[in-house]
Formats: structure tokens, sequence, C-alpha cells
């Protein structure tokens, strides 16, 4: 059984996956439910070479991501609201 089985949050496996599936561009803040996200890729990004910005609201937010991503970059911003989550 060479298989490592890890339990972790939701906003801890959706950082996992947006990172697998090569992000390299966040802009977003934190604001519940979504702050996990921000604090792990606030960590982990700027480690494999990626950029994290943090901002002022979802406006800019939306505003960041969409330059990021007309450059080729994989982008994500987390829903600031908790009904989207």
């Amino acid at each position: 059984m060479g298989k490592t089985i890890k339990f972790v949050q939701g906003n801890e496996a959706c950082v996992e996956a947006a990172l697998y599936a090569g992000l390299d561009f966040f802009a977003g803040y934190p604001i519940t439910p979504s702050t996990e996200i921000a604090e792990h890729l606030a960590i982990r990004l700027p480690r494999i070479g990626g950029k994290f910005i943090q901002m002022e609201d979802e406006i800019a937010s939306i505003c960041a991501i969409i330059g990021a991503s007309l450059t080729g970059r994989k982008v994500m911003t987390p829903p600031a609201a908790p009904a989207f989550l």
C-alpha cells in the first residue's frame, strides 16, 4: 500500500486542486467562508513562482484576474459571499 491518504478541509482541497491544475495567479481577500483559501495560497504560490495579491473587494479581484488571464496566467479568485460556497 504505497498510497498516502490525507484528510483535509474543503478550502484546503480547493487550494490543492487549483495548484495541481496549474494555478499561478490569485487575487482575493480574506472573507468568511473562503479565508483559508487566501491564507494557504499566500504561502504556497510564492514558493512555486506564482503571484498572490490581496485586493480590497470583489470587483478589484475580478479585474485583477481578468487582466492576468489575458497574459496567459491560470487565475483564481474565491467567492466572497457565503451563498456561493
